[in-house]
C-alpha cells in the first residue's frame, strides 16, 4: 500500500480481543492476533497514541444481552466475568477500555466521545471477529466520517469465507487494508 498517513490524530481500536474471544477457533490462529495487537499497541504507545481496547460483556443477571428474535441468537444468559479478561500483557498497553455490550463498538458506549476528545480522526482497526465485531465497528466509525486503517493480520474470524468478504469486499470501500508491519514501520517513519 502506498500512501499511508498515521498522525497525531489517529488511534488504535482493538476489538475483542479477551479470554473468551480468544479461545474462539479463528481464522488464523488467536495467539497470532494478540501478538500482532500487542506490537500494534507498543508501536502506538512509543509515539504517544491512543491505545483503545474495546472488550463485550453484559451484566450477570443477563438483562443486558440483546433480546431480538433472530435465527442465530447469541448467548442466553451472560458467560462469566472471565470470559471478558483481557491478556495482562494487553491490557497493560490500554489508555482506554471501551465495554460493549453489541456487535459494535460505538453502540451504546462512549466510545466516540472518547476518540474525539483525543481530537482522533483515523482509527486502526484489528481483532475479533472480521465480519462481527470489527466491521461492525468500522461500518458505524465510517458513517462517523473516520478514515480507517485495518491491520489485516491482526484481525481474524471464525469463519474463512466471512473473513474474506470483509476483507475483499467491504473495508477497501470505507479503508486501508494494510499489515501490521506496515503500520508500525508508518509510525517509525512519521515525526
Amino acid at each position: 500500500m502506498t500512501g499511508l498517513t498515521l498522525g497525531n490524530d489517529t488511534a488504535l481500536v482493538l476489538i475483542d480481543l479477551q479470554s473468551g474471544i480468544l479461545a474462539l477457533p479463528t481464522t488464523r490462529p488467536s495467539g497470532d492476533v494478540l501478538k500482532r495487537g500487542i506490537a500494534l499497541a507498543e508501536a502506538f504507545r512509543a509515539r504517544k497514541l491512543p491505545v483503545v481496547l474495546v472488550k463485550v460483556a453484559w451484566s450477570p443477571d443477563g438483562g443486558d444481552l440483546p433480546t431480538t428474535e433472530v435465527d442465530r441468537p447469541g448467548p442466553a444468559a451472560a458467560p462469566p466475568a472471565a470470559f471478558s479478561e483481557i491478556p495482562a500483557e494487553l491490557a497493560a498497553l490500554a489508555d482506554v477500555t471501551v465495554t460493549k455490550r453489541h456487535w459494535g463498538a460505538f453502540t451504546g458506549t462512549e466510545l466516540d466521545l472518547q476518540l474525539r476528545r483525543r481530537g482522533i480522526h483515523r482509527i486502526v482497526l484489528a481483532g475479533i471477529s472480521t465480519s462481527v465485531g470489527v466491521e461492525s465497528t468500522a461500518r458505524t466509525a465510517w458513517e462517523n466520517s473516520y478514515q480507517l486503517v485495518f491491520a489485516e493480520d491482526a484481525t481474524a474470524d471464525t469463519d474463512p469465507e466471512s473473513h474474506a468478504h470483509s476483507f475483499g469486499k467491504i473495508f477497501p470501500r470505507i479503508g486501508k487494508v494494510t499489515t501490521t508491519d506496515e503500520i508500525i514501520e508508518t509510525l517509525g517513519a512519521q515525526p
